[in-house]
């Protein structure tokens, strides 16, 4: 039992989404996500942060963000109209505990004895440039450049012949072009956006790790992805639709830059690729291609309480040495909602099952994950602020 709480609390302090735009509302936000697999064992796939943002952080022309959980801290002050009117610049620190985990999990199994701890701390600058002011949906050029330091650190389950990585020393560089967006909030009403991306690392220390070497830290990985979404709510009826394609590649993949693919955490990073069913980064992908939608409504007449159904599918070329047996993998979902008329907090249960999931030599998963968000402004914990520039009702 004290294990599990101890992974429990590594887990939920890892987990502080990266947002790459300035915030444009005030925010008070409590996010918790916890997922179970039904089958199999995993590791923890959970979340808890605290997320604060002040869009004027002392006069109108600074902003601040916040996500806090309980041992890592990730935060952008900005400063607007640097170059012009249009032109806003941000600098961010992070730093803390388990951000940089690695777990290895092949054909259905966490490999343990494989896996590591990775801490990390680190600095950037962002120049946001706004295409189209005064235009409903803002087109935005978004480029980020920064370097952190990752410190690997051996678990007990690790056998005295496999090493890890040598320390990192990471130098980072993100362009993006991103027309929309969506809020970092559990289940907005709308969202739309069209974006392409790209990454670029350089690891100062690269090298081989693992059993007698055989495996590679790349000292130069490249990354590029594009992502287009839909959430729309019928005024009417309050039906929820959206629909999500998400397709990415990478140069000189390794494992500790591979995308990860699986569960249903919604904010568990900036760009989450979930698939339900399995379990949370459980298929390594250096390239995939991304397809989810989902459906809701409302069962009641004070439309408090929501019932809906989703489904995704990924077409994935794996990792090399962390491939699986099918180039699809396919999952749905069912879920029930409530959120009380205060709209003060929300919640969400959802019952997932993956086709595709290895478990005991045989295929096909289920997991059940637990969503919540408390909006601590409209509980009353926080001051309003009329002139924050809140989203209305």
């Amino acid at each position: 039992m004290f294990r599990i709480v101890i992974a429990l609390l590594i887990t939920f302090a890892c987990a502080v989404p990266a947002r790459a735009q300035v915030d444009p509302f005030r925010r008070d936000l409590v996010e918790i996500g916890y997922d179970q697999p039904l089958q199999g064992h995993a590791p923890v796939g959970a979340y808890v942060f605290y997320y604060l943002s002040r869009p004027q952080f002392g006069d109108a022309d600074h902003a601040l963000h916040l996500a806090l959980s309980p041992v890592y801290v990730e935060g952008e002050w900005a400063v607007r109209h640097v170059f012009d009117a249009d032109t806003d610049v941000g600098i961010g620190v992070r730093g803390g505990g388990f951000a940089d985990d690695y777990d290895e999990i092949r054909h259905g199994q966490w490999l343990r004895e494989q896996s590591f701890t990775g801490h990390d701390g680190g600095i950037d600058a962002s120049l946001y440039h706004l295409f189209n002011p005064g235009q409903r949906v803002p087109l935005n050029a978004i480029l980020q450049a920064g370097f952190r330091y990752v410190a690997f650190e051996r678990d007990g389950r690790n056998p005295p012949n496999f090493s890890i990585p040598e320390n990192q020393p990471i130098a980072r560089l993100r362009a993006g072009l991103r027309f929309g967006g969506i809020e970092p909030v559990l289940a907005p009403d709308m969202a739309a956006e069209l974006s392409v991306w790209y990454e670029g690392e350089a690891r100062l220390d690269a090298g081989r790790y693992g059993f007698d070497g055989d495996r590679q830290v790349q000292s130069r990985l490249q990354r590029f992805w594009a992502r287009g979404l839909l959430v729309y709510t019928l005024p009417q009826s309050l039906q929820r639709f959206s629909v999500e394609v998400t397709g990415g590649a990478s140069v000189h993949p390794d494992r500790l830059g591979a995308w990860r693919i699986g569960g249903v955490l919604p904010l568990d990073t900036e760009f989450p690729l979930l698939v339900p069913g399995y379990y949370e980064g459980e298929f390594s992908a250096r390239n995939f291609l991304l397809v989810s939608a989902d459906w809701s409504v409302p069962l009641d007449r004070a439309q408090q309480w929501r019932a809906g159904i989703g489904a995704a599918s990924a077409r994935i070329d794996y990792t090399p040495g962390l491939e699986e047996p099918h180039r699809w993998v396919s999952g749905v979902s069912a879920s029930i909602a409530y959120a009380p008329a205060s709209k003060g907090w929300k919640a969400s249960l959802v019952y997932g099952h993956g086709f595709d999931a290895i478990r005991d030599a045989r295929r096909g998963a289920d997991a059940v994950t637990l969503l919540t968000e408390f909006d601590l402004e409209r509980m009353g914990y926080m001051r309003s602020d009329a002139t924050s520039g809140r989203p209305a009702d």
